[in-house]
């Protein structure tokens, strides 16, 4: 005989949250590991002492960590989200019943807290990922940024091939010849020049002509098509700009990145 499950809503008297969350579970283990208390110390001097109480900072900077965690970007799907996860409640401290704060409640609080104070819950969390063995000083992350170059990619020029430079005259060598100076002119400075190697624009020429006689690609073969490289070409406007290429998408001038370097050795020798 096929069941039917009827649903019919009823008041729950006696439900702990803690006892139906695994303990295996990655929030139950997040909250018996994460001790964000400082939090309060660190934020005293931003409220006053009359008023409606404000959000609890550390449910505040929990619910950044989840939005993180589960790579949400809107406040109003983060509480959406926590109200239907029982882990996520027993991890804000909140039961069943407890009201969720309100979504425009974390954005006015975001733009409330100073940088800084997001950068000490960075280092705290560091030290306790330090102090538990999760960090070694072996590995270097870097991270960069990419800034669209003030130049335009019909503007780049090729590379000229490399020229030596004029040769020193070793002792006694054309020593009685006069030494002529030419007065020097105040003129504009030319755009820069920028060599390259010989063989390397050889490859590239023979290379594009190889893709106009047999192109493989949409446009290889129209006369206006350019094979560029930043071994061989660019931008007399910026000539720190590189090419940038990525798939699915139009080729642009990129400013050179400003990468910035995470040593762990460094952060651990300062915790």
């Amino acid at each position: 005989m096929q069941g039917r499950k009827e649903y019919s809503e009823n008041l729950i008297i006696n439900f702990r949250l803690s006892s139906h969350v695994p303990r295996h579970n990655f929030y139950w283990r997040l909250k018996e590991t994460l001790d964000l208390s400082f939090l309060y110390q660190g934020t005293k001097e931003l409220y006053g002492r009359t008023g409606h109480q404000s959000i609890d900072p550390v449910v505040f900077f929990k619910f950044m960590i989840i939005s993180h965690l589960e790579n949400i970007t809107s406040d109003q799907k983060l509480v959406e989200h926590c109200s239907m996860r029982l882990d996520l409640l027993y991890f804000l401290g909140y039961n069943l019943d407890d009201p969720l704060p309100w979504h425009s409640t974390l954005s006015r609080t975001r733009k409330l807290y100073p940088e800084k104070l997001f950068e000490a819950l960075f280092d705290q969390v560091f030290k306790l990922c330090v102090a538990n063995n999760m960090v070694s000083g072996r590995r270097v992350a870097i991270d960069s940024a990419p800034v669209k170059a003030n130049a335009s990619m019909e503007t780049l020029l090729e590379k000229q091939p490399g020229r030596p430079g004029p040769q020193l005259l070793q002792p006694g060598e054309n020593q009685h010849e006069p030494v002529v100076f030419e007065p020097k002119v105040n003129t504009r400075p030319a755009a820069p020049v920028i060599t390259a190697s010989e063989h390397q624009l050889k490859r590239l020429a023979k290379h594009q002509q190889n893709l106009k006689r047999t192109p493989t690609a949409l446009g290889a073969s129209n006369d206006k098509a350019q094979l560029l490289s930043n071994k061989t070409h660019y931008s007399p406007t910026d000539p720190d700009a590189r090419i940038s290429v990525k798939p699915g998408k139009a080729r642009k001038l990129l400013s050179a990145n400003k990468s910035v370097q995470h040593s762990d050795t460094k952060k651990t020798q300062a915790v």
